[in-house]
């Protein structure tokens, strides 16, 4: 029989929902029945595309006799990561704490109260039951000591998330952070730091930002060497298009083979701006299939994003990861037949000796096709043959602050490749987004299949989402977008504000957690925090309004200290950092028609310029609600460019190269 889970609006619950474990959701529910019990909560937490949570639960939660044990002892709670970020962040902290590492699946033991007394990470079978039997022993028999040290735990965590000493940003502080990642660099391979390799896309953001408003070719450099390096290794899917989560190894040849919507979001849109900012071929080709992936292979049929596809493929009721993208040389020729199976062998690198597992090989594309007519035809054949093969399961869930991070970037790749279709694409996600998980003002985590969720959304659900609404507003000129960004950051700045003029993560009239988390690292995504500066950044040059300004400053310096000190974790923060030093340029294009052939000349010159604090606002004078437009008229008529800085502008101008000129002082 199904377990509590079966209604769950989380993927990865529902993956739970057949287990002999008898799961409850968190709630106050699951911790009222372990009071009344008098047994801990057996706490687990991991995500849908985790090859571990996977592998744990088909040895131990699908197991009668684990299931056995901890149904008799524990009231054992389930937690998808990505619904509830906040419980993760908690516990995540308590893992870390104690054991000096995290990860998931991550496993934790908790009195009734929600206080930590153990936490670990993957159990083999024998070990968890190990575990179960010693920790409900200890429960019964030593009850004085594990409350104290559940005490003295959560003590020692809520001493560590006090708040920080608050450092601006300076032009100095950036150069210097700028200087601490050239010294990081790997200059052999790209990207920062040894193995296993992420994607640094915020890094590489903050460095093409730095290059934009300081010139600096090293930080031009570090973006070409590790965009391109990422781009013709395995990580890249030479078929597909999308990145893997990342790299086993410091080559970028071996992935971990999840694709999230979280990492292929922000770097289509570093890739996008690398287009722009070099006109790179490279770069456009992996926008175009990045952007193919996201629409093909995440797009849900209610018009947002789903969450992820999982690192593992099922055969026969086995996982196998990687399964669906490797091939070995007979496989291509099988394919291809002889000769051009061979040659596509040579050019991605799939040998008889493998580069993965059991002789198989990911495929990287270390140098251009001499034939790309002949390489895009058999690459759409391959693509058609792989589409044969079982596919991995996808995380059907739509998460708000993923899905801005997409809406941002399919608008910002839209308006620099001229591609009008991923606009309407960003539109219809931004749509869905606010129409459904916008509800009495306030936002929700996710939903599935058009039903949203209970969690409460945070602080970077509030930011991304702005973020993504900014970027559509000033792709399409359209109001509506720019209105409901400014709710939002209003409706955030009430509810998530710390004392040092940071940001929590979670709301002040939120479930009250054993601590209230507050992440102030960049690390897969933007944090709350930083998320939260940047779209009040841009939206303050948008709309004119100083306090939002004054928040981005306030929140920036809260993460000031991390972020210069130690820049890959800070990447978003010194992105916007180098917005706020080199803004705010605001440019508004009134037009006298929507389709205007001058105004698109001025708004092409426009959105072809680097400045990392550039805002632009398009429309016809004085749209409603589009403060930038407000008293800006058409010259003799005709659509014209009007260059200001705080709100202060130029005489406006009418022809492209003056517009150019105005850009460039």
């Amino acid at each position: 029989m199904p377990n509590r889970l079966a209604d769950a609006t989380s993927p990865y619950l529902q993956q739970h929902a057949d287990n002999p474990v008898d799961w409850w959701e968190w709630g106050p529910e699951a911790f009222a029945e372990a009071r009344r019990r008098d047994v801990p909560i057996l706490l687990s937490v991991g995500y849908a595309a985790c090859h571990w949570c996977h592998v744990m639960a088909h040895e131990s939660f699908e197991d009668d006799l684990v299931a056995a044990a901890v149904n008799a002892d524990f009231v054992p709670v389930k937690v998808d990561r990505e619904e509830r970020p906040d419980v993760d962040s908690v516990y995540m902290a308590a893992t870390t704490a104690l054991t000096g590492q995290g990860g998931w699946p991550m496993t934790c033991l908790l009195t009734p109260d929600g206080d930590p007394f153990f936490a670990g990470t993957y159990f083999p079978k024998p070990q968890f039951l190990q575990l179960l039997g010693q920790a409900s022993a200890v429960w019964r028999e030593q009850r004085d000591r594990v409350l104290e040290s559940s005490t003295h735990i959560a003590s020692r965590l809520r001493e560590i998330t006090t708040a920080t000493t608050p450092l601006p940003i300076d032009a100095e502080g950036l150069d210097r952070a700028a200087a601490i990642l050239r010294g990081q660099f790997d200059d052999a391979r790209g990207g920062f730091g040894g193995a296993p390799k992420f994607p640094p896309s915020m890094v590489l953001e903050f460095l093409l930002r730095h290059h934009a408003r300081t010139g600096s070719a090293d930080a031009l450099a570090m973006v070409g060497a590790t965009c391109e390096a990422m781009a013709r290794g395995g990580m890249y899917d030479q078929l597909g298009g999308g990145f893997a989560r990342y790299s086993v190894d410091a080559d970028w040849v071996v992935p971990h083979f999840e694709k999230m919507l979280y990492d292929n979001a922000q770097l289509l849109r570093v890739y996008a701006h690398w287009l722009r900012a070099t006109g790179s071929p490279l770069a456009r080709r992996v926008v175009r299939e990045t952007a193919d992936f996201l629409v093909r292979d995440l797009r849900t049929t209610e018009g947002g994003f789903a969450s992820a596809l999982d690192a593992d493929t099922v055969v026969d009721g086995h996982s196998s990861e990687g399964l669906t993208y490797v091939w070995t040389p007979a496989q291509l020729v099988d394919v291809l037949g002889d000769e051009d199976g061979r040659r596509v062998a040579s050019l991605l690198g799939v040998t008889e000796t493998g580069t993965f597992e059991h002789g198989t090989s990911t495929l990287q594309l270390r140098s251009d096709p001499d034939d790309e007519q002949w390489w895009y035809a058999a690459r759409e054949r391959l693509l058609a043959a792989r589409a044969e093969r079982p596919q991995p399961a996808r995380d059907d869930k739509v998460v708000t602050s993923w899905n801005g991070l997409a809406i941002a970037a399919l608008a910002d790749a839209a308006v620099i490749t001229g591609d009008q279709e991923l606009l309407e694409i960003a539109s219809r996600a931004a749509e869905f987004v606010v129409d459904t998980h916008l509800v009495d003002g306030r936002l929700r985590r996710s939903s599935k299949d058009g039903r949203v969720g209970q969690p409460a959304g945070v602080a970077d659900d509030y930011g991304n989402l702005a973020e993504g609404l900014l970027a559509l507003n000033q792709a399409t000129g359209d109001p509506r977008w720019l209105g409901i960004a400014k709710d939002l950051l209003d409706t955030a700045v009430e509810s998530f504000a710390a004392e040092d003029g940071g940001f929590h993560d979670t709301p002040a009239d939120g479930e009250q957690l054993l601590l209230r988390p507050r992440n102030q690292a960049d690390n897969a995504e933007p944090s709350g925090q930083s998320a939260l500066a940047g779209a009040l950044l841009t939206c303050s040059a948008l709309t004119g309004v100083p306090v939002m300004r004054e928040r981005a400053d306030a929140a920036l310096a809260a993460a000031g200290q991390l972020a210069t000190r130690d820049p890959r974790f800070g990447g978003w923060a010194l992105a916007v950092a180098e917005a706020a030093a080199a803004g705010p340029l605001q440019v508004a294009v009134v037009s006298p028609t929507p389709d205007d052939p001058r105004a698109r000349k001025l708004l092409a010159i426009t959105r072809a310029a680097t400045s990392p604090g550039l805002v632009i606002a398009p429309g016809a004078p004085d749209t409603p609600g589009t403060p930038l437009l407000a008293e800006r008229p058409l010259v003799a008529g005709g659509a014209a460019a009007y260059v200001c800085r705080g709100f202060v502008c130029d005489a406006p101008v009418t022809e492209p190269g003056d517009l150019r000129n105005a850009l460039a002082r």
